[in-house]
């Protein structure tokens, strides 16, 4: 794995000196100003939401939103090669994998194009987030504090006794992000009075339906005399392959709380189902306000030499079937 980093790092290197006079060439002073928008899983409505919302804000601010999908380390040095030939002033990046921030950042610098995350926050060789590369992130402990915080409420509301009931967890202790949300969430539960010998790993290959499908079948299938389930992970994808596990095994709707994170189609849809599935919530944030806000402080840092906040992060609202309408609305999701 180390290899395959340090052969992005040289390419980074080599394929910018070689791209560069190329693009220097082909941009021109009369063409809008072009931005880049980058996004490790393109297919996710997250992801179509914040690219949606950047393309609106270039259309309203008379410039171009460059959108890539970049679900490997090869794409996104190949996507910034793109972008460099286009002429692009700079881009968003939320990557497939935070450790190709120097990688990242030494094909930026080949173009002097600037560039801000997303999401997810880079990190260096040592793991340590590089802190000088602006970010707008998700506050995610605390967001992981709000699924856990929704979870007990409701195991409450239910009566359900702690001592009867399982907790899945679905893990990606290689994504910062995704840890972060699973620890905050299992900090709630653990003080709110959940028996720590109740919490079952779960852990996840892929961020999707699937991979929360597949993540999840063994462990259930394993616990079969759990009278109760409670269910999170990083996002409400992963939760809802979760719940779609539960079905499969048969067990009651009524015997599951999935809460996710994000807040978009696939929760939307979820909730709009006749009876009500083991799919009880999402801890809701803006998608489009960070399309729009992450795109717009490039956009400024090109033109007007202004400088983004280094770290911003937000937090959510939970999101039910009951109030999901309403949520979607102030959030302007």
């Amino acid at each position: 794995m180390m290899g395959f980093f340090k052969k992005l790092a040289c390419a980074s290197v080599v394929g910018a000196s070689l791209a560069a006079p190329f693009a220097a060439g082909t941009a021109h002073a009369d063409e809008p100003i072009k931005i880049g928008y980058l996004v490790k899983m393109p297919e996710q409505a997250w992801f179509i939401n914040e690219q949606r919302a950047a393309t609106d804000y270039a259309k309203q601010n008379h410039f171009t939103v460059i959108n890539i999908g970049v679900p490997d380390g090869e794409k996104v040095l190949s996507a910034i090669d793109n972008l460099g030939a286009q002429g692009a002033k700079g881009f968003v990046i939320c990557a497939p994998d935070v450790r190709l921030g120097q990688a990242i950042r030494a094909r930026a610098k080949r173009y002097n194009m600037k560039f801000v995350t997303v999401d997810d926050q880079l990190v260096d060789s040592a793991g340590k987030p590089i802190a000088d590369i602006p970010h707008l992130g998700l506050s995610s402990f605390n967001i992981g504090m709000q699924a856990g915080e929704a979870i007990s409420a409701e195991m409450k509301h239910r009566g359900w006794k702690p001592e009867e009931t399982g907790a899945l967890r679905i893990t990606d202790y290689e994504l910062p992000t995704a840890k972060l949300r699973t620890d905050g969430a299992t900090k709630t539960l653990l003080a709110g009075g959940f028996p720590q010998a109740n919490i079952y790993d779960a852990p996840q290959k892929t961020t999707d339906d699937e991979g929360g499908f597949n993540a999840a079948s063994p462990v259930l299938s394993k616990h079969a005399n759990v009278k109760h389930w409670v269910i999170f992970g990083m996002n409400e994808e992963t939760v809802l392959g979760a719940v779609r596990a539960t079905e499969q095994l048969h067990i009651a709707p009524a015997d599951v709380v999935g809460v996710g994170i994000n807040g978009a189609g696939e929760a939307f849809a979820e909730f709009q189902k006749k009876t009500p599935t083991g799919f009880y919530g999402t801890i809701a944030v803006s998608s489009t306000t960070h399309g729009r806000e992450s795109v717009k402080n490039v956009y400024n840092w090109v033109t007007k030499n202004e400088m983004p906040p280094l770290y911003k992060e937000s937090t959510g609202t939970l999101m039910t079937r009951d109030n999901w309408q309403q949520v979607r609305k102030d959030l302007g999701i």
